[in-house]
Protein backbone atom coordinates (compact mmCIF):
# COMPACT_ATOMS: atom_id res chain seq x y z
CA UNK A 1 0.00 0.00 0.00
CA UNK A 2 1.26 3.54 -0.82
CA UNK A 3 1.25 6.98 0.83
CA UNK A 4 -1.62 9.26 1.19
CA UNK A 5 0.25 12.72 0.56
CA UNK A 6 -1.13 16.06 0.81
CA UNK A 7 1.14 18.93 -1.05
CA UNK A 8 0.63 22.21 0.54
CA UNK A 9 1.78 24.15 -2.28
CA UNK A 10 1.22 24.04 -5.84
CA UNK A 11 4.40 24.91 -8.08
CA UNK A 12 7.12 23.39 -9.62
CA UNK A 13 8.62 21.72 -6.76
CA UNK A 14 5.73 20.11 -5.63
CA UNK A 15 4.17 19.05 -8.47
CA UNK A 16 7.03 17.87 -10.35
CA UNK A 17 7.63 15.64 -7.09
CA UNK A 18 4.08 14.71 -6.84
CA UNK A 19 3.78 13.74 -10.02
CA UNK A 20 6.78 11.71 -10.04
CA UNK A 21 5.98 9.91 -7.14
CA UNK A 22 2.62 9.43 -8.41
CA UNK A 23 4.47 8.15 -11.73
CA UNK A 24 6.54 5.55 -9.52
CA UNK A 25 3.74 3.74 -7.71
CA UNK A 26 4.54 5.31 -4.35
CA UNK A 27 1.33 6.91 -3.37
CA UNK A 28 -2.18 5.75 -2.92
CA UNK A 29 -3.73 8.94 -2.97
CA UNK A 30 -2.30 12.43 -3.83
CA UNK A 31 -3.64 16.11 -2.84
CA UNK A 32 -2.80 19.68 -3.07
CA UNK A 33 -3.66 22.92 -1.49
CA UNK A 34 -3.15 25.81 -3.20
CA UNK A 35 -3.52 29.81 -3.58
CA UNK A 36 -5.17 30.15 -6.71
CA UNK A 37 -8.95 28.98 -6.36
CA UNK A 38 -8.22 26.77 -9.79
CA UNK A 39 -6.14 24.37 -10.21
CA UNK A 40 -2.64 24.73 -11.97
CA UNK A 41 -2.45 23.39 -16.07
CA UNK A 42 -1.11 19.70 -15.19
CA UNK A 43 -1.73 16.29 -16.13
CA UNK A 44 -2.12 15.27 -12.15
CA UNK A 45 -5.20 17.59 -12.28
CA UNK A 46 -6.59 17.02 -16.30
CA UNK A 47 -6.01 13.31 -15.86
CA UNK A 48 -8.00 13.15 -12.39
CA UNK A 49 -4.90 11.87 -10.40
CA UNK A 50 -5.19 14.78 -7.86
CA UNK A 51 -7.41 16.46 -5.97
CA UNK A 52 -7.04 20.17 -5.49
CA UNK A 53 -8.26 22.49 -2.52
CA UNK A 54 -8.17 26.48 -2.55
CA UNK A 55 -6.57 27.97 0.82
CA UNK A 56 -4.98 25.26 2.97
CA UNK A 57 -7.03 22.05 3.76
CA UNK A 58 -6.33 20.18 6.98
CA UNK A 59 -5.29 16.48 6.62
CA UNK A 60 -8.04 14.23 6.49
CA UNK A 61 -7.54 10.80 8.27
CA UNK A 62 -5.27 8.90 6.90
CA UNK A 63 -3.43 11.27 5.46
CA UNK A 64 0.39 9.56 5.82
CA UNK A 65 2.57 12.29 4.94
CA UNK A 66 2.06 15.97 4.36
CA UNK A 67 4.81 17.37 1.82
CA UNK A 68 5.59 21.53 2.86
CA UNK A 69 6.51 22.33 -0.67
CA UNK A 70 6.57 26.49 -0.21
CA UNK A 71 9.11 29.09 -0.10
CA UNK A 72 11.22 29.40 2.27
CA UNK A 73 10.16 32.96 3.22
CA UNK A 74 6.15 31.93 4.01
CA UNK A 75 7.38 28.26 5.11
CA UNK A 76 7.27 29.52 9.09
CA UNK A 77 4.06 31.18 8.32
CA UNK A 78 2.60 27.76 7.02
CA UNK A 79 3.73 25.85 9.01
CA UNK A 80 1.73 27.99 12.56
CA UNK A 81 -0.83 28.15 10.14
CA UNK A 82 -1.02 24.41 9.25
CA UNK A 83 -0.45 24.04 13.25
CA UNK A 84 -3.70 26.18 13.85
CA UNK A 85 -5.97 23.67 11.76
CA UNK A 86 -5.43 21.41 14.80
CA UNK A 87 -3.65 18.32 15.60
CA UNK A 88 -1.88 15.84 13.22
CA UNK A 89 -3.72 12.57 11.82
CA UNK A 90 -2.10 9.31 13.80
CA UNK A 91 1.16 8.68 12.91
CA UNK A 92 1.32 11.92 10.05
CA UNK A 93 4.86 13.22 9.21
CA UNK A 94 5.06 16.56 7.90
CA UNK A 95 8.13 16.94 5.45
CA UNK A 96 9.42 20.21 3.92
CA UNK A 97 11.70 20.81 0.85
CA UNK A 98 13.92 23.33 1.95
CA UNK A 99 17.30 22.69 0.83
CA UNK A 100 18.34 25.27 3.66
CA UNK A 101 16.56 25.37 6.64
CA UNK A 102 16.09 22.83 9.36
CA UNK A 103 13.36 21.04 10.61
CA UNK A 104 12.82 23.23 13.78
CA UNK A 105 10.89 26.12 11.37
CA UNK A 106 8.07 22.98 11.52
CA UNK A 107 8.46 22.89 15.55
CA UNK A 108 4.83 24.07 15.57
CA UNK A 109 3.39 21.01 14.01
CA UNK A 110 5.36 18.75 16.31
CA UNK A 111 3.84 20.15 19.21
CA UNK A 112 0.48 19.11 17.12
CA UNK A 113 1.87 15.42 17.16
CA UNK A 114 3.52 15.17 13.31
CA UNK A 115 6.41 13.96 13.07
CA UNK A 116 9.03 16.58 11.59
CA UNK A 117 11.53 16.07 8.76
CA UNK A 118 12.95 17.31 5.21
CA UNK A 119 13.06 15.79 1.86
CA UNK A 120 14.66 18.18 -0.11
CA UNK A 121 15.28 16.85 -4.35
CA UNK A 122 19.37 17.72 -5.26
CA UNK A 123 17.98 18.22 -8.80
CA UNK A 124 16.97 21.28 -11.14
CA UNK A 125 13.20 21.09 -11.17
CA UNK A 126 12.68 23.60 -13.59
CA UNK A 127 8.99 22.72 -15.00
CA UNK A 128 6.45 20.86 -12.98
CA UNK A 129 5.96 18.44 -15.65
CA UNK A 130 9.52 17.88 -17.19
CA UNK A 131 10.79 18.06 -13.72
CA UNK A 132 9.22 14.85 -12.67
CA UNK A 133 11.33 13.18 -15.47
CA UNK A 134 14.41 14.34 -13.68
CA UNK A 135 13.51 12.92 -10.70
CA UNK A 136 14.09 9.37 -10.48
CA UNK A 137 18.09 8.01 -9.64
CA UNK A 138 18.03 11.63 -8.28
CA UNK A 139 19.85 11.99 -4.63
CA UNK A 140 17.50 14.24 -2.25
CA UNK A 141 18.79 15.39 1.15
CA UNK A 142 16.66 13.83 4.23
CA UNK A 143 16.65 14.73 8.03
CA UNK A 144 14.67 14.98 10.67
CA UNK A 145 12.75 12.83 13.82
CA UNK A 146 13.40 8.61 12.56
CA UNK A 147 9.79 8.18 11.65
CA UNK A 148 10.02 10.98 9.69
CA UNK A 149 13.23 9.97 7.81
CA UNK A 150 11.35 6.36 7.56
CA UNK A 151 9.01 8.07 5.38
CA UNK A 152 11.09 10.33 3.19
CA UNK A 153 14.12 7.33 2.58
CA UNK A 154 10.54 5.28 1.79
CA UNK A 155 9.19 7.67 -1.26
CA UNK A 156 13.05 8.53 -2.14
CA UNK A 157 13.07 4.74 -2.91
CA UNK A 158 10.18 4.63 -4.88
CA UNK A 159 12.01 6.91 -6.92
CA UNK A 160 15.07 4.86 -7.68
CA UNK A 161 16.55 7.83 -5.57
CA UNK A 162 19.61 8.26 -3.08
CA UNK A 163 19.24 9.33 0.35
CA UNK A 164 21.92 12.24 1.59
CA UNK A 165 21.98 12.61 5.51
CA UNK A 166 23.56 16.17 6.49
CA UNK A 167 23.86 17.85 9.48
CA UNK A 168 21.15 20.82 10.61
CA UNK A 169 24.50 22.83 11.08
CA UNK A 170 25.65 22.27 7.43
CA UNK A 171 22.38 22.68 5.74
CA UNK A 172 23.66 26.35 4.19
CA UNK A 173 26.40 24.70 2.82
CA UNK A 174 24.50 21.84 1.25
CA UNK A 175 22.39 24.19 -0.60
CA UNK A 176 25.14 26.50 -1.56
CA UNK A 177 26.59 23.23 -3.10
CA UNK A 178 23.07 23.02 -4.89
CA UNK A 179 23.38 26.72 -5.93
CA UNK A 180 27.07 26.57 -7.89
CA UNK A 181 26.30 22.87 -9.12
CA UNK A 182 22.56 24.19 -10.97
CA UNK A 183 22.30 27.99 -10.73
CA UNK A 184 25.66 28.77 -11.81
CA UNK A 185 25.61 27.01 -14.92
CA UNK A 186 23.01 29.11 -16.90
CA UNK A 187 25.20 31.98 -15.43
CA UNK A 188 28.38 30.38 -17.02
CA UNK A 189 26.52 29.21 -20.20
CA UNK A 190 25.39 33.24 -20.30
CA UNK A 191 28.67 34.47 -19.75
CA UNK A 192 30.83 32.46 -22.19
CA UNK A 193 27.54 32.93 -24.52
CA UNK A 194 28.58 36.83 -24.02
CA UNK A 195 32.29 36.29 -25.14
CA UNK A 196 31.25 34.41 -28.38
CA UNK A 197 29.24 37.50 -29.55
CA UNK A 198 31.82 39.49 -28.65
CA UNK A 199 33.99 37.43 -30.68
CA UNK A 200 31.52 37.95 -33.53
CA UNK A 201 29.50 34.86 -33.28
CA UNK A 202 25.59 35.71 -34.26
CA UNK A 203 23.40 36.16 -31.05
CA UNK A 204 21.06 33.16 -31.71
CA UNK A 205 24.36 30.89 -32.50
CA UNK A 206 25.75 31.50 -29.48
CA UNK A 207 23.90 29.25 -26.90
CA UNK A 208 23.40 26.10 -29.33
CA UNK A 209 27.04 26.21 -30.14
CA UNK A 210 28.12 25.73 -26.69
CA UNK A 211 24.75 23.75 -25.70
CA UNK A 212 27.22 20.25 -26.82
CA UNK A 213 30.53 21.43 -25.42
CA UNK A 214 28.82 21.99 -22.03
CA UNK A 215 27.33 18.50 -22.31
CA UNK A 216 30.08 16.55 -23.59
CA UNK A 217 32.40 18.02 -20.26
CA UNK A 218 29.52 16.50 -18.03
CA UNK A 219 29.42 13.27 -19.67
CA UNK A 220 33.13 13.36 -19.65
CA UNK A 221 33.06 14.31 -15.72
CA UNK A 222 30.74 10.81 -15.02
CA UNK A 223 32.93 8.77 -17.28
CA UNK A 224 36.47 10.04 -16.24
CA UNK A 225 35.62 11.72 -13.00
CA UNK A 226 36.64 15.92 -12.23
CA UNK A 227 40.20 16.18 -12.94
CA UNK A 228 40.81 13.84 -15.73
CA UNK A 229 37.99 15.71 -17.06
CA UNK A 230 39.55 18.86 -17.34
CA UNK A 231 40.75 19.71 -20.89
CA UNK A 232 41.88 22.96 -22.14
CA UNK A 233 44.83 25.00 -22.00
CA UNK A 234 45.47 25.07 -18.08
CA UNK A 235 45.15 21.55 -17.89
CA UNK A 236 47.99 20.99 -20.68
CA UNK A 237 49.98 24.68 -19.02
CA UNK A 238 49.90 26.35 -21.82
CA UNK A 239 50.66 29.63 -20.24
CA UNK A 240 51.11 31.86 -23.37
CA UNK A 241 47.46 31.15 -24.12
CA UNK A 242 45.67 32.10 -20.72
CA UNK A 243 47.90 34.88 -20.65
CA UNK A 244 46.77 35.95 -24.21
CA UNK A 245 42.82 35.67 -22.67
CA UNK A 246 43.48 37.82 -19.45
CA UNK A 247 45.03 40.40 -22.43
CA UNK A 248 41.49 40.45 -24.29
CA UNK A 249 39.02 39.68 -21.64
CA UNK A 250 37.44 42.97 -20.49
CA UNK A 251 37.47 43.53 -17.02
CA UNK A 252 34.25 42.10 -15.92
CA UNK A 253 34.84 38.65 -17.59
CA UNK A 254 38.31 39.12 -16.81
CA UNK A 255 37.59 38.96 -13.13
CA UNK A 256 35.46 36.06 -13.61
CA UNK A 257 38.24 34.19 -15.82
CA UNK A 258 40.22 34.67 -13.34
CA UNK A 259 38.28 33.29 -10.43
CA UNK A 260 37.75 30.39 -11.98
CA UNK A 261 41.18 29.67 -13.32
CA UNK A 262 42.33 29.88 -10.18
CA UNK A 263 40.64 26.65 -9.28
CA UNK A 264 40.81 24.70 -12.67
CA UNK A 265 44.97 24.96 -11.95
CA UNK A 266 43.90 23.42 -8.62
CA UNK A 267 42.56 20.21 -10.59
CA UNK A 268 45.08 20.76 -12.95
CA UNK A 269 47.55 20.08 -10.28
CA UNK A 270 45.47 17.18 -9.21
CA UNK A 271 46.13 15.04 -12.54
CA UNK A 272 49.54 16.16 -12.83
CA UNK A 273 50.88 19.51 -13.97
CA UNK A 274 54.21 19.94 -12.84
CA UNK A 275 55.36 22.59 -9.98
CA UNK A 276 56.70 24.95 -12.07
CA UNK A 277 53.53 25.70 -14.29
CA UNK A 278 51.35 25.77 -11.75
CA UNK A 279 53.19 28.76 -10.06
CA UNK A 280 52.86 30.39 -13.15
CA UNK A 281 49.93 30.16 -13.49
CA UNK A 282 48.96 31.20 -10.54
CA UNK A 283 50.98 34.36 -10.39
CA UNK A 284 49.25 35.24 -13.87
CA UNK A 285 45.67 35.17 -12.53
CA UNK A 286 46.68 37.22 -9.53
CA UNK A 287 48.58 39.56 -11.72
CA UNK A 288 46.42 42.31 -13.52
CA UNK A 289 47.17 41.88 -17.47
CA UNK A 290 45.59 45.16 -19.21
CA UNK A 291 43.70 44.42 -22.26
CA UNK A 292 45.32 44.34 -25.21
CA UNK A 293 49.00 43.51 -23.75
Amino acid sequence: MGDRLLVVGSGRAGLALGYALWQGEALESLSYCGRQPEPPTHPLFMEGLARYFFGLERPGLGITAVLLAVPDGVLPEMAHMMAGQGDAPEGCVALHCSGTLSVEVLAPLRARGYYVGSLHPLQALAHPVTGAERLPGSWFAVSGEHEAITVARRLVARLDGTTLTVPIACRPLYHAAAVVASNYLPVLLALAARLLVLAGVDEDEAIPALLPLMRGTLDNIAELGLAPALTGPISRGDVETVRLHLGTLPDRESRVYRDLGREAVALAEARGLEGETVAVLRDLFETPVEAGA
